[in-house]
């Protein structure tokens, strides 16, 4: 029976969210983890009936959760007529398959939750592009996995030599999108550095806002620009690159980009569809790593920031912004924990005067450039 994606469901299916603490989680806050799940799960919009969190001592090949863990969770999708089961991690396509199988349900792992997120959320027809070549990639194995009815040869007129089955016509047919799909992205993408090449032959410098998603970097940018950019309590409210203008009271400091927010365990389709977007922080000249200073676990937010960065090999200088100081209950702990994080500043997006020390930095770091680019001029 062929799967509908959540959101496109005529009528609520019973559904189980299923939390998994797995040895390979680094946090020390697994409940913090479970919480980001169920917010990943609001996003998308998803109504549940039930939540189940279980920790697993190993992580089992063939269906990722063990035996036992699999009758617990069998009994409670009996007991409550669950058809449909949400997991926090994400699953090969066996797994999934396989866990199918054995609790007779609709199985969606992480990351088909984050890349039906990230469909709503893009708007641009880049982003758009990018997301539909993530899904795809994702919907390859699931294809090639599926059994007898999709291997069955094709009796189609036109259908490319004897022999070819409806999976290998699928497999086919995603591979023609895919490619259309890239060759259409790479003529946005020609848009792209030709504006960013204008942006540069001008000589103005260029700032980026990174972070874990949901940090607060559109409301700053909002507050630093005076703009309107979406700015939700939610996670993954931005996905295109916006670029605004950065102005100083009567000086212009020159332009700064919001980009998409970061999340641990984020799936490989969407970094490497994303790639080319984020190839925008290799041309900045500052980024702002914005920070979640009320959260707990901001120090493993900050470390998924670096390794992302690391895995896009670019390495650029950082200012730390740590934000939301207005939701800080311990506001010396803090103070003690970020002193490593140099340099750094301490504000709320929220509160205009919050943000003084963010100016004065900007400020002093513009003309520290503009004192640089004068003595190369004159060189």
């Amino acid at each position: 029976m062929a799967r509908k994606p959540y959101y496109d469901t005529d009528e609520h299916q019973k559904t189980l969210i299923l939390g998994i603490q797995a040895p390979y989680h680094r946090t020390k806050d697994i409940e913090s983890y479970f919480a980001e799940f169920r917010s990943l799960v609001k996003t998308n919009r998803n109504e549940y009936d039930a939540e189940l969190y279980i920790k697993l001592r190993a992580v089992d090949t063939g269906f990722f959760i063990t035996r036992g863990k699999i009758e617990e969770i069998k009994k409670l999708v009996d007991e409550l007529g669950i058809k449909d089961i949400i997991v926090s991690e994400s699953l090969t396509a066996q797994q999934e398959r396989n866990l199918s199988e054995v609790l007779d349900c609709n199985i969606y792992d992480r990351t088909h939750l984050i890349l039906e997120i990230f469909e709503k959320a893009a708007h641009s027809a880049e982003g758009k592009k990018q997301v539909a070549i993530a899904q795809l990639q994702y919907k390859k194995p699931r294809i090639a996995g599926q059994g007898i009815m999709m291997s069955q040869q094709s009796g189609v007129m036109g259908s490319r030599g004897p022999g070819e089955t409806a999976k290998e016509r699928e497999l086919r047919h995603i591979n023609q999108q895919i490619h259309k799909l890239k060759e259409e992205l790479k003529e946005l993408q020609k848009t792209r550095a030709t504006q960013r090449k204008k942006r540069l032959e001008i000589g103005e410098p260029q700032v980026a806002l990174i972070g874990y998603t949901n940090a607060g970097k559109s409301t700053i940018l909002n507050a630093l620009t005076k703009s309107n950019v979406l700015a939700e309590d939610k996670l993954f409210a931005t996905l295109d690159t916006t670029t605004r203008e950065l102005w100083i009271g009567p000086k212009k400091i020159g332009l700064v980009s919001d980009t998409v927010g970061f999340i641990q365990l984020l799936p490989h389709q969407l970094i490497d569809a994303f790639k080319s977007t984020l190839a925008e922080l290799s041309y900045a000249d500052l980024l702002l790593h914005v920070v979640d200073a009320s959260d707990n676990s901001w120090p493993l937010h900050v470390k998924v920031v670096h390794e992302i960065l690391d895995e896009l090999k670019i390495n650029k200088p950082m200012l730390y912004v740590f934000n939301k100081s207005d939701r800080v209950e311990n506001m010396f702990a803090l103070q003690t924990e970020i002193a490593a994080y140099r340099p750094h500043v301490v504000v709320s997006s929220l509160q205009k005067s919050s943000l003084q020390p963010l100016l004065d930095y900007l400020l002093s770091w513009h003309a520290t450039i503009a004192k640089e680019s004068h003595t190369a001029d004159n060189e």
